[in-house]
């Protein structure tokens, strides 16, 4: 169904109970056409999360733990030996949409916890768990992001100008965004930043989606081509670079959307900070750097085809294309995360992160 709302007053992820379904705006059509879809069955989830519909980290992860539940709430075995296994296999399909995703995998794996936490209660019991705990991380989503726009707004002041690569807004989290999660705040506190999108390609999120949804909020934006930030930056107008991620390793090295490593460099050429805006469960303690870092790797059609009347490259000339890159930790100023900053050397800052909020948990 196509709403006609303002972009940001729609959900980017949310959860009907009564058709039993994950509701998402497919955001393969922005932004021309705001469209929301329902998906019911495995493979729609699995494609949807594939195909890009619903993207960003924090994105993935909630609507993968709303896509199990509605999985989860269809089987008809109730056995609990039963329902685990048939559990499992929907759990272990829909991992396999998008291997760099941290959340994907933490999303579902917090999920498949609730099931073997719960082992001596009824399926029924189970199934009404496993709702209560997609809800809660939508809504953890939501006071995470807030957080990090919070502790990244202490790193500028009213009048910088912000470069931003890809997509880590509200559309790519269930509020605020992560990178864009500062922009958001100061612009509700008359900061009047003024933002550089990228467009990243070559599926454009920055484009279609980031300055799609800064412009809605009356962000002062301006769109520029990947190759362009050099220029800005040297021309003074960027203060700090915020962008998100999809990974972070033990050493502070991150996988985000291709191209950031550019950013990374050029801004280190220009003095100007780069931080990473991630929320706790994006950082993988378990992968030691950002050479251990499974990158997924895109159809060539993305690249030689896509966004274009006719092909624009050769026939049979070969494509390159992976998803992400890796910007090394020595590039990166900080990362934000909802439990404060961590700086270098991440090793030690990321491990003391997750000491805080293992405290704050206990409260």
């Amino acid at each position: 169904m196509e709403n006609k709302k303002n972009i940001m007053e729609c959900e980017t992820v949310d959860l009907n109970l009564q058709n039993k379904t994950v509701v998402i705006i497919d955001q393969t059509k922005l932004p021309g056409r705001t469209e929301m879809i329902e998906l019911k069955t495995a493979q729609e989830i699995w494609d949807a999360i594939y195909l890009l519909k619903v993207r960003g980290a924090p994105a993935i992860g909630v609507a993968a733990a709303f896509g199990i539940y509605i999985l989860a709430d269809a089987i008809k075995d109730e056995t609990y030996a039963g329902f685990l296994a048939e559990f499992q296999k929907q759990k272990e399909y829909l991992d396999s949409a998008r291997p760099t995703a941290a959340n994907l995998s933490w999303a579902l794996k917090r999920m498949e916890k609730v099931v073997l936490d719960n082992s001596d209660k009824a399926v029924s019991e189970i199934k009404e768990l496993l709702k209560l705990e997609s809800i809660a991380i939508k809504e953890e989503d939501v006071w995470v992001c807030k957080t990090i726009g919070e502790y990244g707004l202490s790193l500028v002041k009213p009048g910088d100008g912000i470069l931003t690569h890809c997509n880590a807004g509200q559309l790519a989290t269930s509020k605020y965004g992560t990178a864009t999660a500062p922009i958001y705040l100061g612009q509700e506190r008359g900061y009047n930043f003024h933002v550089y999108a990228d467009e990243t390609r070559p599926l454009l999120q920055g484009a279609r989606l980031t300055s799609y949804e800064l412009h809605s909020a009356g962000v002062d934006v301006t769109l520029i081509c990947d190759n362009m930030s050099a220029t800005v930056m040297k021309n003074g107008w960027v203060n700090a670079v915020f962008v998100g991620c999809d990974r972070v390793a033990a050493n502070g090295d991150t996988a985000n959307k291709i191209g950031t490593s550019v950013v990374a460099t050029v801004a280190k050429r220009y003095n100007v900070p780069v931080y990473i805006c991630a929320p706790t469960s994006t950082i993988d303690m378990n992968t030691a750097t950002g050479a251990d870092i499974h990158i997924e790797q895109r159809p060539a059609e993305e690249v030689t085809e896509m966004w274009y009347k006719e092909r624009m490259a050769p026939e049979g000339v070969k494509v390159f294309n992976p998803a992400f890159d890796v910007t090394d930790h020595d590039l990166i100023a900080g990362i934000v995360t909802e439990y404060g900053i961590a700086y270098a050397p991440y090793t030690e800052s990321l491990a003391g992160i997750f000491k805080k909020k293992k405290e704050a948990q206990k409260k």
